[in-house]
């Protein structure tokens, strides 16, 4: 993509010297997506792809995760709802994918949500700073999920080879710790191994994959087709409607198929982000989804005694079915070894993705203390007091395990609740905007006549999938198992709100008339 310094061409001609003319209206813009561009363009398409195909990390996830489905619904909520999440998350890549092509821009969400936010629906930047807390919010909790869970993973080997092992959950959390370190020091101080390291991690999602399939496929005793696509599993956590034990399962299917956006806030570092970012979403959640289905399927049929798995002593079901299996300590520890591999290179990614978005809010006057946020360190070229703040906050989630004995549930709930609100946001705002007939620009990926109809399934699957996720993963729900990612998600709303009248409204800056693609 050819840059312009000092220029910007955002839905309206080139005027240069920083602005763009509108009907003869000028209005401030920073650079060629409504921003400064401070970062360096140096990511071409392949590590692009493999960026969001590793952040997602989707076939891992589900080898972490799938007990939440087993516990409320079973197979067939694991099988069919990854069915239902791949179609559904597609829909909503593809409409955030639009949009990207529009203004591929850091920021993504809470820039789009100002853009598109309807007439007499209140005030756009009010709208843009709400989507930012949330989108923020949503990834760092995103990057606090590796962590969990390859330091709790990790534990759980512990706990296999050593009989005489005490299991506590505050060394899950040490653990978790120690492992985040790695990624913070290589965000620091090698970023420009990105690239490389999301080929190769890029290389080993696949190569993992088919090691893990081949493994069980050729070792692990087998569970009929009947146990796999049609048998429910209802009453185990303590739910008395099936209906809703089958949704709150939908967890395990629809964790692993969240994060697509995450490439979105690295444009400032795409060549031609316009047309590769979008791309790179759609096409890595294609993929993605594909895997997903194909080792969720792999895992049933290799599952084993269900009982026995959801009641293992090293607290991850997985840990279980490679041992049964294999029946090697060492050969489980090594399957399991490639999930902590390619773990450590999605960690590597959804820190550096949210370090930027970070930044960017900061640099738009969205937090407070935004100067000190928004900065970019002169020689390291990374947004580094932002990546600071990220991390803090993550190491202090990772304090929920040492009190809940249901973190897993919490982590996973919290930021996909977050992911899910903030694509659902701004896709249900362009719904209006083309059902009031309002001209849009449309950049080099659009969908077409399909668009209308895409988004609009895309806005009705996002409001069910959120409908389910704060439900409690067990009943009679307590202190230490209820499911704290909605009580913690609304008051994060709270905050967003409060900011927004106590200085937000005067204080956050997004050129938001400016990026309105309407009524000029």
């Amino acid at each position: 993509m050819e840059e312009h310094k000092g220029d910007s061409h955002i839905d309206g001609k080139l005027v240069g010297n920083d602005t763009t003319e509108r009907n003869g209206v000028k209005t401030s813009e920073e650079n060629s997506y409504g921003s400064k561009q401070k970062l360096d363009r140096y990511i071409s398409f392949l590590p692009t792809v493999a960026f969001g195909a590793n952040l997602q990390a989707t076939w891992e996830s589900v080898a972490v995760s799938f007990q939440a489905g087993l516990l409320n619904g079973g197979p067939t909520s694991l099988v069919w709802g990854t069915v239902i999440a791949w179609i559904g998350s597609l829909a909503l890549a593809a409409s955030l994918a639009e949009m990207a092509s529009m203004n591929p821009t850091v920021g993504a969400q809470y820039r789009w949500t100002s853009r598109f936010a309807p007439r007499g629906f209140g005030s756009p930047a009010f709208w843009g700073l709400l989507q930012g807390w949330i989108t923020v919010f949503a990834w760092i909790t995103t990057c606090a999920q590796p962590a969990f869970l390859l330091g709790t993973l990790i534990q759980g080997l512990i706990v296999l080879d050593n009989d005489n092992y005490a299991y506590e959950r505050w060394h899950g959390t040490f653990l978790a710790w120690a492992i985040f370190a790695v990624p913070i020091i290589i965000n620091i101080f090698a970023r420009k191994l990105l690239p490389s390291l999301e080929v190769i991690g890029g290389i080993t999602h696949i190569v993992f994959f088919i090691a893990w399939v081949v493994t069980l496929a050729a070792l692990a005793p087998r569970s009929s087709a009947e146990f796999v696509f049609a048998t429910n599993s209802f009453g185990l956590s303590g739910w008395s409607n099936e209906g809703v034990q089958w949704c709150v399962g939908l967890l395990s299917a629809v964790f692993p198929l969240g994060g697509f956006d995450g490439v979105l806030h690295m444009s400032d570092e795409v060549k031609d982000a316009e047309k590769k970012v979008p791309m790179s979403m759609v096409l890595g959640l294609a993929i993605n989804g594909a895997m997903s289905f194909a080792f969720m399927i792999t895992i049933l049929f290799c599952l084993g005694d269900p009982e026995a798995a959801l009641t293992t002593p090293t607290g991850y079901p997985i840990i279980q079915v490679a041992y049964g299996a294999t029946g090697s300590k060492a050969a489980t520890i090594a399957l399991c070894s490639f999930i902590i591999w390619n773990g450590m290179i999605a960690m590597f990614s959804s820190l550096a993705s949210v370090s930027r978005l970070t930044w960017a809010f900061a640099r738009d006057n969205g937090l407070p203390f935004s100067s000190f946020f928004g900065y970019v360190h002169p020689t390291l070229r990374i947004p580094l007091n932002a990546l600071g703040l990220v991390s803090t906050v993550i190491v202090i989630l990772q304090v929920i395990n040492v009190g809940s004995s249901t973190a897993l549930f919490a982590i996973l709930g919290l930021s996909t609740i977050g992911l899910y609100l903030s694509y659902v946001l701004p896709v249900l705002f362009i719904v209006i905007a083309k059902l009031r007939g309002e001209r849009i620009d449309y950049g080099p990926f659009k969908l077409g006549a399909a668009g209308l109809p895409i988004n609009i399934f895309a806005v009705v699957y996002g409001i069910f999938i959120l409908i389910w996720l704060p439900f409690p993963p067990f009943m009679p729900v307590t202190g230490t198992n209820m499911n704290y990612a909605g009580p913690i998600m609304g008051a994060v709303l709270i905050a967003a709100v409060a900011d927004w009248f106590i200085t937000g409204k005067r204080r956050f800056k997004v050129p938001v008339e400016s990026q309105r693609p309407v009524d000029y």
